[in-house]
């Protein structure tokens, strides 16, 4: 059955020679494997540059529900992002995305308002207005929420984990900013030092951990620290 849908691309592996797996987080109908063949070519047709990593795409797609592997028919770029692809900063935080997302959610999982939550992250991620080094801390505050999982309070954040990284000195500065996180988003223009900033995104990492199955290790945290230093 053909549907039409919207999707952000998480992430795509090749496939023999010319071809590619790509994972695509669709409004409609859920997290999707597609095989997407003879776009690894030199032709000027090719349309490998619409699978990188958050690119938004429309998209007319067959949909079989037992069918693990699925086909596009028709795709074309709902938005073209402007700085998150050439600028190294950025493209690391939506590697770190993508990863994020691709721990949190499961094939066929469909969630409308985490969609335009992840679109909306995406259209500020492009912005040159962009607070980067927040940018990775509200994204995983905002998304606790989406996935059910989320604390009431900023103490909560601190106290329903195990870890705990921070010294004495560093808990009520640390539950502070992150309350002004939760207050105002990607709008936040809190300073912080380099040391807490980290602290608070390892924390929130070890958070998720302890709330999904089989998280394994960050990979992308590797690239985020030297991006974000």
């Amino acid at each position: 059955m053909l549907k039409k849908t919207t999707g952000i691309v998480l992430n795509a592996i090749k496939f023999k020679e010319t071809s590619i797996i790509v994972k695509i987080f669709t409004r409609e109908i859920g997290l999707k494997a597609y095989l997407v063949n003879g776009v690894r070519t030199q032709s000027k047709s090719s349309k490998v540059a619409f699978y990188q990593p958050l690119t938004l795409l429309d998209l007319v797609v067959y949909d079989k529900t037992n069918s693990g592997l699925n086909r596009i028919s028709e795709t074309r770029l709902l938005r073209s992002n402007q700085l998150i692809s050439f600028e190294f900063t950025r493209t690391g935080i939506a590697l770190f995305i993508t990863e994020v997302i691709s721990k949190s959610i499961y094939e066929n999982y469909q969630n409308e308002a985490l969609f335009d939550f992840l679109e909306l992250s995406i259209i500020e991620l492009d912005q040159s207005t962009a607070k980067l080094d927040l940018f990775p801390i509200v994204f995983l505050i905002e998304l606790a929420g989406f996935l059910g999982f989320a604390p009431d309070t900023a103490q909560g954040y601190l106290d329903e984990s195990r870890s705990q990284p921070f010294s004495s000195e560093e808990i009520a500065e640390a539950s502070r900013f992150l309350s002004e996180l939760m207050d105002k988003g990607y709008t936040c223009e809190e300073k912080i030092a380099l040391k807490l900033r980290r602290k608070l995104l390892d924390h929130l990492l070890d958070f998720y951990s302890e709330h999904l199955e089989n998280p394994g290790i960050w990979k992308s945290m590797a690239i985020l620290r030297q991006v974000l230093a």
